[in-house]
């Protein structure tokens, strides 16, 4: 964990610790924009996304004290989000179509060098299935590797991977019909 991480926020942890509200708004200030814009690729929806934030922050600082500084705070705090999000998908009974032989019946091309709007691909991962969307999300925004994310969803490796090759297809296919 990088020194700078532990200057900054190890005075705010201590003090929510202490049960500070203005060190708990503060976090909550920083880190609530990307916390919500994760649960909300996850899970896409504004509702859910919204109650999934707030129900992480509750979380975290009711368990701040377990926080021991292994990892950044915002790592930390990521990772309750995503278990809360995937919970909650699981709650409602999503199908994240994450089965071992799901037919081969997208076909990739090789256009890696095509560029596309950002605002197209965001748009365009939101209409992904929810399998599809999650490991997407997982691995190419958030930066987990398959195995990370075999063992958050409960998955084999060998799934993810190719979970993710078809979630790519798909938003190939999707970005370049429209």
């Amino acid at each position: 964990m990088d020194n700078l991480d532990l200057k900054i926020h190890a005075p705010l942890i201590e003090e929510c610790r202490k049960g500070s509200s203005r060190a708990q708004f503060m976090l909550y200030s920083q880190y609530s924009k990307a916390m919500f814009n994760l649960a909300y690729r996850m899970t896409n929806n504004r509702e859910d996304a919204e109650d999934i934030l707030q129900e992480t922050f509750i979380d975290c600082f009711r368990n701040i004290g377990s926080f021991r500084f292994e990892s950044t705070f915002g790592a930390w705090l990521k990772t309750i989000l995503i278990n809360r999000s995937i919970n909650h998908i699981k709650k409602k009974k999503v199908n994240l179509i994450l089965q071992e032989n799901l037919p081969e019946n997208i076909t990739e091309e090789n256009d890696d060098n095509a560029i596309y709007d950002i605002k197209k691909v965001f748009r365009g991962i939101e209409l992904l299935p929810d399998g599809y969307r999650i490991i997407l999300t997982l691995y190419l925004l958030e930066g987990y590797d398959h195995a990370e994310i075999a063992q958050i969803l409960g998955i084999s490796e060998s799934t993810s991977k190719s979970q993710y090759s078809r979630a790519k297809g798909k938003l190939r296919k999707l970005l370049k019909n429209g």
